[in-house]
């Protein structure tokens, strides 16, 4: 076989194929390569070159150079065939049922036993910063707290107004038949100060801050800065997680106070819109809520900020190497703490209802 020309990344694009092809067809005992015409060669010509002897070798048969430049030929002695002779296939091999069970399985475990072991880590983390609150990095704290909190204020109030006056306008429709419209009123401020309020900031966050912490911090991961500060002797639980935890705790009832609040004024605008006066929905809400409700869902908001501070911090300390590592962290982040501030809301409801809340 005569190769000449220019074995560049179009020209070996060109050949590749139609070569391995012929050599898989023909599996010749030996297979003598003239390359004496060839007028360059990069990295792709040497790779296919390589290729060429390894599947000549790999059916039985012998392989010989003839006539490559010298200059060429000192790149081509750089690749041993014997560290390329058990190459995989650029095909993954398929994975059976079994087998994908039981690696699903074995991933499961493993993330539980990270997250049981970052939340030891944590609270560890947590306690010796209540008992020492001068360790804490408090300008930080304040600084996430702008931009988890201040700045996420009118993606809240929007969407909590509208849902809100979407709510109100629902449940009009079928109360309008029996002539309670009013009672719009009482739905309203139990299902916003109650459930709606810290489950709509909460999912907001997660969508928000726990993604922009897993990015942060899988940044550094990715850039070995994670790696310097264990050098330096600097935990990354209380140096990272603990601000940002504290933050989120601090910021997370506020903005579900806010949410209740715009909650009720959309609901306010369908009452409104149905001929009743503003100071007849006050005294309906009133009426209808009380103070146990408003603390029931604050106590839901403060879990939920640690929810999602803590699971954006473990993704983010959990990325891979990679240019996708810290996209897929980030995602990871928000899907778990979504998920797992919906499991966290169904446990408050089932106390809820058991103590008569």
């Amino acid at each position: 076989m005569t190769i000449s020309g220019r074995l560049d990344l179009v020209g070996t694009t060109e050949l590749w194929q139609t070569a391995c092809e012929l050599i898989e067809h023909r599996r010749p005992r030996q297979l003598r390569l003239r390359a004496a015409n060839i007028d360059y060669c990069d990295g792709t010509g040497i790779g296919l070159l390589v290729e060429m002897e390894r599947l000549t070798v790999r059916y039985g048969g012998s392989f010989e150079l003839e006539g490559l430049r010298d200059e060429f030929a000192k790149l081509r002695e750089q690749f041993v065939l014997s560290d390329l002779a058990e190459l995989p296939s650029s095909r993954p091999r398929p994975c059976c049922l079994p087998e994908a069970t039981g690696m699903a399985v074995v991933k499961t475990w493993q993330a539980l036993r990270a997250l049981i072991a970052f939340t030891g880590e944590l609270s560890i983390a947590l306690l010796a910063a209540l008992r020492c609150p001068r360790s804490v990095r408090w300008r930080d704290v304040w600084l996430i707290a702008e931009k988890a909190g201040a700045d996420a204020l009118p993606i809240v109030a929007l969407l909590s107004f509208l849902v809100g006056l979407i709510m109100a306008f629902q449940a009009a429709i079928p109360m309008r038949q029996f002539g309670t419209e009013i009672y719009v009123a009482n739905l309203i401020g139990l299902a916003t100060l109650r459930e709606l309020g810290p489950l709509m900031t909460a999912i907001i966050l997660a969508g928000r801050s726990a993604s922009a912490f897993a990015a942060e911090i899988g940044t550094m991961k990715v850039n070995e800065e994670i790696d310097a500060l264990t050098t330096m002797g600097l935990a990354p639980v209380p140096f990272l997680v603990v601000t940002r935890v504290l933050a989120a705790l601090f910021v997370t009832p506020l903005l579900t106070l806010f949410a209740d609040l715009l909650g009720l004024a959309g609901g306010s605008v369908v009452l409104l819109s149905l001929n009743y006066p503003l100071v007849t929905y006050i005294h309906q809400v009133q009426s209808a809520v009380g103070m146990g409700d408003c603390l029931g869902g604050l106590a839901k908001s403060l879990v939920f900020g640690i929810i999602i501070a803590a699971i954006g911090c473990l993704h983010g300390l959990r990325t891979g190497r990679g240019a996708s590592a810290v996209g897929d962290a980030a995602t990871r982040a928000v899907v778990s703490g979504i998920v797992l501030i919906v499991i966290g809301d169904g446990i408050f409801s089932v106390l809820y209802y058991y103590l008569g809340i």
